[in-house]
């Protein structure tokens, strides 16, 4: 039998008809931006397993009253936004919806979801997915930056987070009034390791004292890149975290114990007596907030010149190489304080990477030197231990000690 002839003419239009253009663009909504750290979990199997371990109960409530602008996203206009105050009931946080596949499993049993988007793209693709269902009403999209946005009252909090916002995001979990009772998140390998590290572990760092003094960490389940759409270039895993709630939350000044940690960890392997003895900008740093608390407490200070220490030249420590091996624009949680990688910059443009210091020794500066040294020498017995071995009870220890001496952190 003859074969069919094909129309070309008619093969060709086909493919340049816009029906065509439009199945184009509806497999490829958009392109996903590496700025955002969008990777799309596609697997939904994955999904429900992390909705699983968030332990949602359908008889969960948590009521706030909020008042800000909520973005209206419509075909006209997706900056459109309205005034909303009410008391509702809000459940579950989702950071970072993307285009709503976890948000999907959260629905199936959350009373009330609030996902959290930078990308007005991605909010509105996640709006479109759920506006036409029985469960739009249980979604409520916040358009901004979650580090920055001010976050109504919530009882879980689930994220696939976007690798550069990992640590800011655990920080601000953990330091909230009220945290949420679980979050389930997924990092960067590595970067949960850290999470559930202990003293003496390669990757034991001020995350981790943070982490699992304010928290019970639980390591739930890895995820291969080949779950995630485009995939990166690194391995995942979800972890589970828990806060102390009631009479086991500790009762210590969060920006307190974590100033100390600052300073303690800026080089890990370092000893404590190097680390607060041996950098003249943690000392000076320290002597101003010892003025500070002085002047509250009508403390009078002796602030006669002694002498004029010599010039000389002196290491400035520009940033902890703690992350190792980390994907381009990922999350690098540096621990070092921001002054000191100002100085860094500064002293390597100027003297590579040296300055020389001259400056009027007065007895202040000579007391809080001594103050320092007797903590970590007489009192706490610290002195040439090194952060990475240090373990919670050890630096309670040593913040009751500073504090004792009228050396505070906030």
């Amino acid at each position: 039998m003859a074969k069919l002839k094909s129309n070309k003419r008619n093969n060709a239009s086909s493919a340049s008809s816009p029906y065509a253009k439009a199945q184009a663009t509806t497999n490829n909504v958009f392109k996903f931006s590496k700025d955002f750290g969008q990777h799309i979990l596609k697997n939904p199997g994955v999904a429900q397993a992390i909705v699983d371990k968030a332990y949602l109960k359908p008889s969960d409530t948590g009521t706030g009253e909020v008042n800000y602008l909520v973005p209206i996203f419509s075909a006209a206009d997706l900056s459109a936004t309205r005034s909303y105050k009410s008391n509702i009931t809000f459940l579950v946080l989702e950071v970072g919806p993307g285009t709503g596949n976890l948000t999907a499993r959260i629905l199936e049993k959350a009373k009330k979801v609030i996902a959290v988007e930078l990308d007005p793209r991605m909010a509105a693709e996640v709006t479109k997915r759920f506006q036409t269902t029985a469960l739009r009403n249980n979604l409520q999209i916040l358009l901004g930056d979650v580090i920055k946005t001010e976050l109504p009252p919530f009882d879980v909090c689930i994220s696939n987070t976007p690798y550069q916002i990992s640590s800011p995001l655990v920080f601000k979990l953990l330091s909230l009034p009220n945290p949420p009772r679980i979050s389930v998140l997924m990092f960067q390998r590595e970067f949960a390791l850290r999470l559930t590290a202990r003293p003496g572990d390669s990757l034991y760092c001020r995350l981790s004292v943070n982490a699992q003094f304010w928290a019970k960490i639980t390591h739930i389940m890895k995820v291969g890149k080949n779950n995630f759409k485009p995939p990166p270039k690194v391995e995942s895993s979800v972890v589970r975290i828990e806060p102390k709630m009631g009479s086991e939350r500790p009762s210590v000044s969060w920006d307190e114990w974590d100033g100390m940690l600052r300073i303690c960890f800026v080089r890990r392997s370092r000893t404590m007596r190097a680390s607060w003895l041996g950098s003249k900008e943690i000392l000076s740093m320290v002597e101003r907030n010892y003025r500070v608390f002085c002047a509250m407490n009508n403390i009078a200070l002796d602030d006669s010149v002694i002498g004029e220490e010599e010039e000389d030249e002196m290491e400035v420590d520009g940033g902890a190489d703690e992350w190792n091996g980390i994907e381009e624009g990922d999350e690098m949680d540096d621990d070092t304080p921001a002054f000191f990688k100002e100085e860094a910059e500064k002293t390597a443009r100027e003297n590579g990477g040296k300055t020389k210091s001259k400056k009027k020794k007065t007895r202040v500066a000579e007391l809080v030197r001594e103050k320092i040294r007797k903590v970590l020498e007489d009192v706490t017995e610290l002195a040439d231990k090194r952060a990475g071995k240090c373990d919670e009870n050890d630096f309670l220890r040593l913040l009751a000690a500073f504090n004792d001496e009228g050396i505070h952190f906030a």
